[in-house]
């Protein structure tokens, strides 16, 4: 079959790669519908995240068809259109059992690569590096897909693929972020973050019932598309943003803040260029511009919510966090527990996905559009492949 794989730095390629096959009774295949880019890929073509192999194929985030269907599979059958949730679950273990999804204690195939860093290993992720369990992306054909009865979810006759591409990854982490907000009648969000995450963050807050919602980025298109979900666009190029959130909360600061950044952050100042010089050295690996500005940020008591992908961050500001008694919140996406939800939400146009979907390609032009979607090249706010 055909794929996207990894091959060094900046070095991406459709290469004609091995047919997936089942190999546990839990498997199934799915012929890949759609499949999408995501800012956390870009730490890996980056080079910022370790453990990649040349010949990796990439993709995390995917809706398709099951073809084929291991003997102990139960719930879903071939034929069925499903959408998948990126981080592999087993449904079974502690973790599964208190909807900890991304914790699962049995997909990660390879937990030596992560014991010693993180002490426990986390859940294995599609095409996240051998660090997070190896497994093959969906940038492809065919992607084989474990423990299919807890990871696959029937998309619902009425709703497109391109609404369900995005409850893949986006729309549940974003959804997770906002739940970890606590959200009470009359609160204040402040998002940091216009692309795919931090837009389903924004709607999901509105969902759940925030009164106003802040949305900071500098891409005029995205703070626009923001705009027209019904955020208030803030431009850091253009204003001080701790300046205007103070203005736009009386002075008291946003109740939660909601970080959909990560560790390649764009700001100004002498602190960035701090930042992008030890990045540049490898002595440090995040940009964490966005994640100090949400800490100063966020009103005393209240809620700060870290979606975005961090590794090992200099100058972490604990401090400003301990004094203010801030509560933090964090994870890798549990979507399993948030997917039939949010099916539900857009099924009823409460929540509309497909909105990130500005380019479109073939496969054989994946690269193209991870280098549009890399650039923000004629406003792309998400690549989706058509294998």
């Amino acid at each position: 079959m055909r794929a996207l794989c990894w091959n060094g730095v900046n070095d991406l390629r459709v290469e004609t790669v091995a047919d997936p096959e089942i190999l546990n009774p839990s498997d199934v295949i799915l012929k890949v519908r759609l499949s999408t880019t995501c800012g956390s890929d870009l730490h890996l073509i980056d080079g910022l995240i370790p453990t990649m192999r040349e010949g990796d194929v990439l993709g995390h985030e995917f809706m398709g068809e099951i073809v084929e269907v291991g003997r102990g599979v139960t719930k879903v059958k071939r034929g069925d259109r499903v959408v998948v949730p990126s981080f592999i679950a087993c449904g079974q273990c502690w973790y599964c059992q208190h909807d900890l999804y991304s914790l699962c204690d049995t997909s990660h195939p390879k937990p030596e690569l992560q014991e010693p860093l993180l002490g426990y290993p986390t859940a294995g992720i599609y095409a996240y590096a051998h660090a997070f369990g190896g497994y093959a992306g969906s940038h492809a054909e065919y992607v084989r897909v474990p423990f299919a009865d807890t990871d696959c979810f029937l998309v619902p006759d009425g709703l497109a693929d391109e609404d369900a591409l995005f409850i893949s990854d986006a729309a549940p982490t974003g959804f997770m972020g906002a739940d970890f907000c606590n959200i009470q009648r009359g609160d204040v969000i402040a998002v940091w973050g216009c692309g795919g995450v931090g837009l389903m963050a924004q709607q999901s807050a509105m969902i759940l019932g925030a009164e106003r919602v802040i949305a900071i980025d500098r891409y005029p298109e995205r703070l626009a598309q923001a705009a027209a979900f019904g955020a208030t666009p803030l431009d850091f190029t253009q204003v001080d943003v701790l300046d205007a959130l103070k203005e736009l909360t009386g002075g008291r600061g946003p109740d939660a803040c909601i970080d959909a950044v990560g560790m390649e952050a764009s700001g100004t100042g002498l602190q960035h260029a701090y930042d992008r010089v030890k990045q540049a050295l490898y002595l440090e690996t995040d940009r964490g511009t966005a994640l100090r500005q949400a800490m100063l940020a966020v009103r005393k008591g209240g809620t700060l919510s870290i979606l975005g992908v961090y590794g090992l961050m200099d100058k972490f500001p604990l401090g400003v966090l301990m004094n203010k008694g801030v509560t933090v919140r964090t994870a890798q996406q549990h979507g399993q527990a948030y997917v039939p939800r949010l099916l539900e939400h857009a099924l009823r146009g409460e929540l509309t996905p497909a909105a990130l979907a500005t380019h479109r390609f073939p496969l054989e032009e994946s690269a193209k559009g991870y280098h549009m979607f890399k650039h923000k090249e004629d406003g792309c706010l998400r690549a989706v492949f058509m294998p």
